[in-house]
């Protein structure tokens, strides 16, 4: 098959507000095998697209536990047709490892009917090149607990046991009002679900500017899962979602706690060097064509000021606990130079 680009999705249903479609292939990989796919090293297949906030989650989980010789990884490009992410960043646009050209050919090897949309993150079973799962919530998680034997030394805990019960409440505050709240703005089809959604996104980031003014990260004081699913969307805020997404009440490099915050992450090893400012802003300015009908992608803003000063270390906190940070990123998987933040 060939990538059409004339064959674009809808993102926006007029006089309605977006709801994300949430139900997701649930197979885990576990220890036990129990869903029939156990934990194996070189078995599995990440597959990921820088531009996609929710797939970024799983390349900085994968990278923060080492996980990459055990899970390898492939990458799809930032544009998409509504059939397919496809894998046009490889030699003759074909995935290496497993000969497809589209992520769509993975899931129908399992799901020959599948009526959903193809999403990324997904993990694919080498062997038979079916996609086991794409619950992206869950594919992290699993990553902390059920591949722990293969974690590198020194891999931080990101779901500590005594620490689930709040990760997880403000884990979904955070995915109902700012994961998912930027869409809830961007592909709102009415004045009222708009109005309504950024008013809600911005009383979350408000809620969240107060809690990190006293704490340097989400939960407890070392980098969590939490984190992680914050840092991909802010991000993207001012790349992407104050324009593209008309979140415009402030920029993040407005909002001072914020801010700090994700330079802060961003300048930790496993953060800021899994971001593809480029592939990001194509993405979404590219492939949302019901909202930027002339898929112009902006020149700005200047990144530069992603790697200044933050001042969190004042707060305290052990990023990484008692483990160590990452090494440096494995060959063959960094991001391309011209594509992160610009070097003056």
């Amino acid at each position: 098959m060939t990538d059409d680009h004339s064959t674009k999705g809808a993102y926006v249903t007029s006089g309605a507000e977006f709801t994300r479609d949430t139900n997701y292939i649930t197979t885990h990989i576990t220890r036990d095998g129990r869903d029939g796919y156990p934990v194996e090293p070189g078995r599995y297949r990440l597959i990921a697209a820088r531009a996609c906030p929710w797939a970024n989650r799983t390349i900085i989980v994968r990278r923060l536990l080492g996980l990459e010789d055990v899970i390898s990884m492939g990458l799809c490009g930032p544009t998409h047709d509504k059939r397919s992410w496809t894998f046009d960043l490889d030699p003759g646009g074909v995935d290496p490892v497993l000969g497809y050209e589209r992520l769509q050919q993975a899931y129908f090897a399992r799901f020959p009917d599948y009526p959903r949309g193809i999403t990324v993150p997904a993990v694919v079973d080498i062997p038979s090149k079916a996609v086991v799962t794409n619950d992206y919530p869950q594919i992290t998680i699993d990553f902390s607990l059920e591949w722990k034997e293969f974690h590198r030394e020194g891999a931080p805990e990101l779901y500590p046991e005594k620490l689930r019960e709040e990760i997880d409440t403000v884990n979904k505050r955070v995915f109902t009002e700012v994961n998912n709240g930027v869409y809830r703005c961007g592909f709102a089809g009415s004045q009222a679900a708009y109005n309504a959604a950024y008013d809600r996104l911005f009383t979350a980031l408000d809620w969240l500017s107060e809690r990190l003014a006293t704490q340097r990260y989400l939960v407890g004081d070392t980098i969590t899962e939490a984190d992680v699913r914050l840092f991909t969307t802010l991000a993207r805020f001012d790349p992407v979602y104050h324009g593209h997404f008309k979140c415009n009440r402030e920029k993040l490099s407005e909002m001072p706690v914020l801010w700090a915050y994700a330079r802060d992450l961003f300048q930790t090893p496993g953060f800021g060097d899994t971001v593809d400012f480029t592939q990001i802003k194509q993405h979404y300015y590219v492939v949302h064509t019901d909202v930027n009908p002339t898929q112009i992608v902006p020149a700005g803003p200047d990144l530069t000021n992603w790697l200044t000063a933050h001042g969190r270390e004042e707060l305290g906190g052990r990023p990484f606990g008692e483990g160590t940070p990452p090494g440096p990123v494995k060959a063959g998987e960094e991001v391309p130079a011209a594509d992160w933040v610009p070097q003056n």
